[in-house]
Order: structure tokens, then sequence, then C-alpha cells
């Protein structure tokens, strides 16, 4: 079960945490617990009833993404291990594969998971990656199912640096667009891609030699 905290929980259904405080006391809403800390906590069942969400039969739902064609055997092992880890937790589930840049909102996968997610149809979305989902807007549609009652669960968290993320995306950005060029055009574009993954390398190699001068 998820649990809010009280701001997390006043944001969703679109009040105050002082509103929350107040239902609280009159005793239109109790939070399902309090922790140690003295904090209120609500439950992802509250949060249904709030916004009037009614049990339907709902699903958990794995996706899995690859950039290009080039990578179906990429998409294939991800479809074999995203099973496995859903079989493990004895739901049922649906797997949704899609294949295309993670800034194209365009998707039919995507669109086909934002249209259950709308129609209530899914309890839980289940993804490898963040970007996975979407390189831009993971946020918003992370807003967007738990207005409709649905969690993403993130298998591989691992934080990235500021550099890291950031070169990522302007690679993600640069090539999507070269895809459209043709001629010199593209062949520039593919090169300053390439400057951007060199640049990268450096970048890292340099902060790893810093931080052995700095331990010696």
């Amino acid at each position: 079960m998820r649990y809010y905290s009280i701001h997390e929980f006043s944001k969703l259904i679109n009040r105050t945490p002082q509103t929350l405080r107040n239902w609280d006391k009159s005793g239109k809403l109790k939070p399902h617990h309090t922790g140690s800390n003295g904090y209120r906590y609500y439950s992802h069942d509250q949060l249904k009833e709030v916004l009037g969400i009614k049990e339907t039969s709902q699903k958990v739902v794995g996706y899995c993404r690859v950039s290009s064609n080039k990578q179906k055997d990429d998409l294939q092992r991800q479809v074999e291990n995203m099973k496995k880890y859903l079989e493990s937790l004895n739901v049922e589930y649906e797997i949704i594969q899609d294949i295309g840049s993670g800034i194209n909102y365009k998707k039919k996968g995507l669109r086909q998971l934002i249209k259950m997610i709308n129609n209530k149809e899914v309890d839980k979305i289940v993804v490898f990656y963040k970007d996975r989902l979407l390189r831009f807007g993971f946020e918003l549609v992370e807003y967007m199912a738990n207005l409709n009652g649905c969690e993403i669960e993130v298998l591989d968290s691992t934080e990235k640096t500021d550099e890291q993320e950031l070169v990522e995306d302007l690679i993600q950005i640069v090539t999507v667009f070269s895809c459209r060029l043709q001629g010199k055009r593209a062949n520039k574009t593919r090169k300053l891609v390439d400057e951007l993954i060199e640049e990268n390398e450096e970048l890292l190699n340099d902060k790893v030699n810093k931080s052995d001068v700095e331990t010696k």
C-alpha cells in the first residue's frame, strides 16, 4: 500500500494542508496513520475515495521501450525480464511495447497506456528506468497516474549526475532531429552528436582523475 504525506495528498486532491488538518479535527477525513514524527499520512485507498474513483478491474502494466528498430533484440530482453518480474508479483498484468524516441509523444504504446490510465484500468505501471517511459515529462505522467489511482514503479532508480543527464538529453534531442535531415546537414549533425559524446567522456574522466588526486 502506498502512503502520501499531508503535502503530497493535498496537492493530489487540490486542497490545502490546512484543509486536511481541519478535516482531521472535524472527523471528516482522518489520516490513515500518524508517524513517530507526528506527521499525518494518507493511503492510496483514501485518495481513491476522495477523488471518487470507483473500484474496477485493474491490472499492472509493464512498459518496455527502445529507440529504434535496430534495438529489437534489446526490446525482447526487456520484455522477458519484465515478464519474470510481473509473474513474481502474482498479479494480472499486461506488457506494452514501444519503439521510438523518449521525446516522441505520439508512440502507439504510450498513447495506449495513457488511455488506460484515464480509463482507470491500471493499478500500477512498471518500468526499468524513468527514461524508458519518457525522456521529458515523466513527472507529468506520474501526476496524471496518481490522480487516476495509479502508481509508477521504477525498478532501477539509480541517480545520474547532472552532467550525465544534461548530455544524454542533448544527445537525444540532436539525434531525433538529425534523423529528419538528409545529406550534408545530417552528416554535420551526426558529427555534433559524436563530439558531444566525446566531450562527455572527457568530462567524466577529468572528474575521476581529480578525485584520485584529492584522495592521495
